[in-house]
């Protein structure tokens, strides 16, 4: 796993313009049966893929907390929603919560989630690989495969199964 993350920034860098010019192309016309594809490369993918061998995504990005995740977290560590975002939080570019730094306060050195009970949907629903209207998140996908391996090889797979 470790040799595949080192090579994953180039793999995905080497492998962009064609990701690009094959999501632009998905995104004109999407093909009927996309979301059911994706729901079974996604499947297909995970039976295989440990997220705990890898925990690129905690370890390098960090998620953006809706106000039900501040909520919610806060209440599982029994803080005020305030006194959460102040220690753990920061507002970005885009006037939304994230982290304050990564890798992530709450992923042990194991890679197991302290707060995985509770933690922030975008952390539930990464790397969004099986996402309704998938042709929709493209560039989030694209973005992915250079941190995500399991969405680099759902990628170069949807390609082989999509026709050209």
């Amino acid at each position: 796993m470790e040799e595949m993350l080192k090579a994953l920034p180039q793999l995905a860098k080497d492998k962009h313009k064609e990701n690009k010019k094959f999501f632009a192309k998905l995104k004109k016309k999407p093909p009927k049966h996309l979301d059911v594809l994706m729901q079974e490369l996604h499947e297909e993918e995970f039976e295989r893929t440990d997220c705990l061998e890898c925990a690129n995504c905690c370890k390098t990005t960090g998620p953006l907390f809706t106000n039900a995740d501040i909520e919610r977290i806060s209440k599982f560590l029994r803080m005020k929603p305030q006194q959460f975002i102040e220690k753990y939080l920061r507002v970005d570019e885009d006037n939304d919560h994230v982290l304050q730094s990564v890798p992530c306060t709450f992923l042990d050195d194991q890679n197991y989630c302290l707060i995985y009970e509770v933690r922030p949907k975008a952390c539930r629903e990464y790397p969004h690989t099986d996402r309704k209207n998938f042709h929709q998140i493209t560039n989030l996908t694209l973005k992915n495969t250079s941190i995500c391996p399991a969405a680099f090889r759902i990628v170069e797979e949807m390609k082989k199964r999509l026709p050209k």
